[in-house]
């Protein structure tokens, strides 16, 4: 028992250290999606972004049709559907996301979608898009 016990609080000990630390380099924000700046990237797609050290969340807003090419990226992804549908074309598959879903996409896999309504969603990226934030993405801006 006590040695169970101590290894607890040497991992207790441990985690409290690296939240400390990852605490001191972060810088604590408050951001209402009304304040950050929407994107038009092409007619029928939209979206607003938040950028923290490691990590990325964009609300993407598109109509009913719009298409996101297939691509891939070194990126972890989560999408999270608030409203609507997409449907993904990733590993051999067809997947449809639905409103209140969780797609993961691991790094690296291509993957395609299409808003099978007007939909808006969450997605999560780690790390943090670089070609989103400098505006290199042309896939999804139609070749502007």
């Amino acid at each position: 028992m006590k040695r169970k016990a101590a290894r607890s609080v040497r991992l207790k000990n441990t985690g409290q250290k690296a939240a400390t630390k990852s605490r001191a380099r972060m810088e604590l924000r408050h951001v209402p999606w009304r304040t950050v700046e929407l994107e038009d990237l092409n007619p029928l797609l939209q979206r607003q972004f938040v950028v923290g050290q490691e990590i990325m969340v964009a609300r993407v807003l598109m109509k009913k049709g719009c298409i996101i090419p297939l691509h891939s990226h070194h990126n972890e992804q989560f999408t999270y559907i608030l409203e609507g549908a997409l449907k993904f074309w990733l590993d051999g598959k067809e997947i449809v996301v639905n409103a209140g879903e969780v797609l993961t996409i691991p790094p690296h896999m291509p993957h395609k979608a299409e808003a099978m309504e007007d939909t808006v969603d969450l997605d999560i990226f780690n790390p943090p898009r670089a070609d989103w934030i400098n505006k290199s993405d042309q896939y999804l801006r139609g070749g502007k």
